[in-house]
């Protein structure tokens, strides 16, 4: 049997309840303000937040209102464009973790790379960070859900495999594992916003993350538990 690559975190301080509260938070939230009564015009709301929060966090100076409009800065419509076809990849990313991945990326990037850069890793050790993330995705692991999205927004943010909109393509991920692993089956939480209502800490627990080594998993680990509950305050179904 393969050990499962989270154990070693799911087991460190403050982790175990700080998923559990926040997931209870989560699941009240969706459950108790309408999961039966929500549309697909709430899930749109929620993924057209998300898109201005994830260019926000990438440089975008578009207002939600032109991104509504469809009159933002580049990098709000590319950040648009990922979120009409993300869902989507849900079943993708549980059979084939490389192809969703690299799908996101390409949806990101038309238009700013070459045709034949799209999808692709920008090199072999980004290819090899790439298959590591997969494996992981495809592990059996008992980590809750919201854990596993959240290592696998900080690897990609921080690994950058991709040659351009890795911010994008990570918070995008991380939304799509929340979604393919049943936790908000409709999207409609918007991590991202959570993420930009935090920014100063979601940027230093990032580079913690990338320099600190299982101290800085650590601290992202517990920022991350943070974020989703900010994630459910930026819901449309809070109004």
């Amino acid at each position: 049997m393969t050990a499962d690559p989270l154990a070693w975190l799911t087991s460190l301080e403050g982790v175990p309840s700080a998923y559990a509260a926040t997931r209870d938070g989560i699941d009240v939230l969706l459950r108790d303000r309408g999961l039966r009564r929500t549309s697909p015009e709430l899930t749109a709301e929620s993924l057209l937040r998300g898109a201005h929060a994830s260019a926000v966090l990438e440089g975008s100076v578009a207002s939600v209102d032109e991104i509504r409009e469809g009159t933002g800065d580049q990098v709000a419509q590319d950040a648009v464009r990922v979120s009409t076809e993300l869902l989507a990849l849900a079943p993708v990313l549980e059979r084939t973790p490389l192809q969703a991945l690299a799908r996101i990326h390409a949806v990101a990037a038309t238009g700013s790379l070459d045709d034949d850069r799209l999808g692709r890793p920008r090199d072999a050790e980004a290819a090899h960070r790439l298959q590591g993330l997969a494996s992981l995705l495809l592990a059996q692991t008992a980590a809750p859900a919201l854990m596993v999205a959240a290592i696998v927004h900080a690897d990609l943010a921080t690994a950058e495999p991709f040659p351009s909109h890795n911010g994008i393509v990570a918070r995008a991920a991380e939304r799509l594992v929340l979604v393919a692993r049943g936790v908000d089956e409709k999207s409609l939480l918007v991590p991202e916003a959570g993420h930009l209502a935090l920014r100063s800490a979601y940027e230093s627990n990032l580079r913690g993350y990338r320099e600190g080594g299982r101290k800085g998993v650590h601290a992202w680990a517990l920022y991350a538990a943070e974020a989703y509950s900010a994630a459910a305050e930026a819901s449309p179904l809070k109004g």
